[in-house]
């Protein structure tokens, strides 16, 4: 028992001079990832690095920087597709655009967006709703090749049956395919989408606020923090949300327990959408 103690708090210390080494070397920091989390895919990385400890994998990492890549690209959560959570879109499209729609122009920003599928569900929604014109779309990721791929404004065309079922059941007002274009294999939206799309690099766990914005969409995000990040996080979307601005979190997360519980609405509890009040 105690060897298995020694063992274990040997293998913490390795992580965090780890991570510790990735913020100092390469600027990066993950210190403040649930260590569930970012222990499981250290390991992963371990394994297919054919390397035996978390050591050594640290001086792979300081001394390869493709290495070092293939890491933080495990790091990195990458799970998306186009109306992920019909339930949210639908709700989105009910009770926060009417509101919207007084507004003169909307800045909306997409954070952990990934490769982009839900931000592109966004656009359409807007489109349909006669917003679209009129609003920026910001979407941003810490993982830089995740963003070059939701510039390519494509997806794989064996994804498109379960996406048009998640677009009728998000309330869609046409048929999807409208908004696409299918080429070898590829299914690729519509250029008139991705105009109103910024696609950049950046990382909530050291990134500051870049604009004044009256939506901020960041689901399935936050569950991979722990609770010094997800302080850091709502701070910076609480400083990034204009007056009376709208905030959507994932299902498993929430501004409860947060000190900014008092500044915000809630709008619809099972979606996690609030609107900031103070």
């Amino acid at each position: 028992m105690e060897e298995n103690s020694t063992i274990n708090e040997l293998e913490k210390l390795e992580i965090e001079l780890l991570l510790e080494a990735l913020y100092r070397h390469y600027g990066v920091d993950f210190r403040n990832y649930a260590f569930p989390v970012i222990r499981r895919r250290i390991w992963h990385r371990i394994r297919l690095e054919r390397l035996k400890t978390v050591s050594g994998l640290q001086d792979h990492v300081l001394h390869d920087p493709e290495v070092f890549k293939r890491l933080t690209s495990d790091f990195s959560i990458n799970v998306t597709e186009m109306f992920r959570d019909p339930s949210f879109f639908r709700t989105f499209r009910s009770k926060v655009i009417p509101l919207l729609k007084a507004y003169p122009s909307i800045r909306i920003w997409h954070a952990g967006c990934s490769t982009g599928e839900e931000v592109y569900s966004m656009a359409i929604v807007l489109h349909e709703e006669g917003l679209l014109e009129r609003s920026r779309i910001y979407a941003t990721d810490m993982n830089e090749d995740v963003i070059e791929q939701a510039k390519l404004e494509s997806f794989n065309a064996e994804h498109m049956q379960r996406y048009e079922i998640n677009y009728r059941l998000a309330g869609g007002t046409r048929a999807m395919s409208d908004y696409l274009m299918i080429k070898h294999n590829q299914v690729k939206f519509h250029p008139f989408l991705a105009a109103r799309i910024t696609f950049a690099q950046h990382n909530l766990a050291v990134d500051e606020s870049f604009n004044e914005f009256h939506v901020i969409i960041c689901r399935n995000v936050l569950i991979y923090f722990n609770a010094e990040l997800q302080h850091r996080v709502h701070t910076l979307f609480y400083q990034s949300l204009s007056p009376s601005g709208f905030l959507g979190l994932g299902h498993k997360e929430s501004i409860t327990f947060t000190r900014f519980t008092d500044c915000y609405k809630e709008i619809e509890h099972n979606e996690k959408l609030y609107r900031k009040v103070k």
